[in-house]
């Protein structure tokens, strides 16, 4: 009989493979799984337990939050927010750091996430997901403060994401690889689906809103036509496949190969930073991209090497096989002088945060 591995089994079993790990932080994963369960259980029952649709309220970009964004939202927040292991969270939906309740004990990690990336495909039942990141305390402060969250991702000590599609489907990483578990609803169950795993040396499929196309910047138009094996000679055309749900879009490349990518434009000069989160959504999955093989850029540099300068920072992403995205970063640099010397002071403002973490 094949050995079942339950995610609390595997993360226990990683756990001691660092000695340095605490309990703490073990556990902490162990509730994104938590939240994850209850969020896919109404997900899958949204129509009919009312919750389908979208709510009064706006988040912090001037979106319309849909119920069930408010509800996962609140939902990771209640799991979390008196446990003792957190000293602040953040999420895509409020402006500000979240603090842990003076109540309750501070902890000594951070909790960033996107509560229900790809929101807007609520309605017309297509996949979705939660983005997660769990950073270390840096700060002198007892509890968390911003230059606690605004670490670059190359300091992460996990990330992850939820997939709410045909199955429920939960990939992470400690920085030793990534590991899916797929959610066996008979059980209640995460149960290892997907060990350590890796992005395909052949990659399938690149994954852009095409709809944008006009205005992107001359690199990026010439990059995609390199990706339909229009540009270079001898190139077989990546087949296109675009969901409008990071996560999904993510996903599949993660586990087919491709690259997924969101660039930058001019379209408003002073804005030419394009629409990802980086604290939400980029860092997290670059991470988790790098881990696997692969490959996160901004279309200058790693995605894991930006200093973050604001909890709401966005900026253009390129991810998924390393080729591919190395490739982006070439066309931009050959033909996009306008557009980087517009980006470039914004990516480099300097950053809050100063110190190191701690040992």
């Amino acid at each position: 009989m094949a050995k079942i591995v339950t995610i609390e089994r595997h993360i226990l079993e990683t756990q001691k493979q660092y000695p340095e790990a605490t309990g703490a932080f073990t556990s902490l994963l162990y509730d994104m799984a938590l939240a994850a369960k209850i969020i896919a259980h109404e997900t899958t029952r949204a129509g009919l337990a009312e919750i389908l649709g979208a709510a009064e309220n706006h988040n912090v970009y001037g979106e319309q939050q849909q119920k069930l964004d408010v509800f996962a939202d609140q939902m990771i927040y209640k799991i979390n927010d008196h446990t003792g292991r957190l000293c602040a969270m953040a999420s895509e939906e409020h402006e500000d750091i979240i603090p842990i309740p003076p109540r309750f004990d501070s902890g000594k990690y951070i909790l960033l996430y996107d509560p229900l990336d790809g929101s807007s495909n609520i309605d017309v039942n297509v996949s979705i997901g939660t983005i997660f990141s769990i950073h270390r305390k840096v700060s002198s402060s007892e509890r968390g403060t911003l230059e606690d969250l605004l670490q670059p991702g190359r300091r992460l000590a996990a990330a992850g994401y939820v997939i709410y599609g045909s199955s429920t489907m939960m990939v992470y990483s400690t920085g030793n690889g990534v590991h899916g578990f797929t959610l066996d609803p008979g059980v209640g169950e995460f149960l290892l689906s997907h060990p350590d795993i890796r992005v395909p040396n052949k990659a399938l499929y690149y994954s852009a809103n095409q709809g944008n196309e006009k205005y992107w910047t001359p690199g990026v138009r010439r990059y995609t036509k390199w990706l339909q094996g229009i540009e270079g000679e001898g190139r077989k055309p990546l087949g296109h496949r675009y969901i409008g749900s990071l996560v999904a879009d993510f996903h599949r490349n993660l586990l087919r190969g491709g690259v997924f990518l969101y660039p930058g434009d001019l379209q408003k000069p002073n804005e030419p930073y394009g629409k990802m989160r980086l604290m939400f959504e980029a860092q997290a999955l670059a991470f988790l991209a790098e881990q696997a093989g692969g490959y996160a850029s901004d279309g200058i540099g790693p995605i894991l090497d930006i200093r973050p300068h604001s909890l709401h920072q966005r900026v253009p992403l390129f991810i998924g096989n390393r080729d591919l995205v190395e490739k982006a970063e070439e066309y931009i640099r050959l033909y996009d002088q306008e557009w980087i010397e517009a980006y470039r002071p914004i990516r480099d403002q300097t950053p809050l945060i100063v110190s190191e973490p701690a040992d």
